[in-house]
């Protein structure tokens, strides 16, 4: 949990610090690649697309671990209408609530209980927990980047990193 919410903080203030007017931004690409990806965009996502690309894959996470059945499409953004940023970052602040809580249902007695699902399986809770935890890592990094090229610090790396923002529930 300690590690996650390390994540959480990185992921949201580096999703908090950058600008509406730069969440469009999309990092130019010398060329095509010349493989096609395995999964997900053969184009680099915009930094909105990022935001709910790993919100949508929080509760996809989540669900998983609860048994219930995830939303699809979360390589393309998932179901989610959220469009602007302050959707996006409310919709960010709600998948890691949730992910909290599926994280924090975890226990010795279940860590090992088979996971099945689309995303994570077929995997173990504490497998899964591990995904989970990685995959907000890997694309933190690609945030880390986006703020970089636009000339923002990321927060995590400043002398007096800010508080995290409460964004509205919807």
């Amino acid at each position: 949990m300690r590690t996650f919410g390390g994540q959480e903080f990185e992921f949201r203030s580096a999703a908090e610090a950058m600008p509406e007017d730069k969440y469009g931004f999309r990092p130019a690409m010398p060329s095509k690649p010349t493989e096609p990806a395995a999964f997900g965009p053969t184009d680099l996502r915009t930094f909105a697309e990022q935001v709910k690309h790993v919100a949508c894959s929080n509760f996809a996470f989540a669900s998983e671990l609860d048994g219930r059945t995830p939303p699809a499409g979360c390589d393309k953004g998932g179901p989610s209408p959220a469009k602007t940023r302050a959707e996006l970052l409310t919709y960010l602040r709600n998948s890691f609530a949730a992910m909290n809580n599926s994280l924090n249902a975890v226990t010795s007695k279940n860590m090992y209980e088979p996971i099945e699902g689309p995303y994570g399986g077929p995997n173990t809770r504490l497998g899964l927990a591990g995904l989970a935890i990685w995959h907000v890592a890997d694309h933190y990094g690609q945030l880390v980047m986006y703020l970089r090229l636009n000339g923002i610090v990321p927060p995590a790396s400043r002398p007096n990193p800010p508080e995290l923002k409460d964004y509205p529930a919807h």
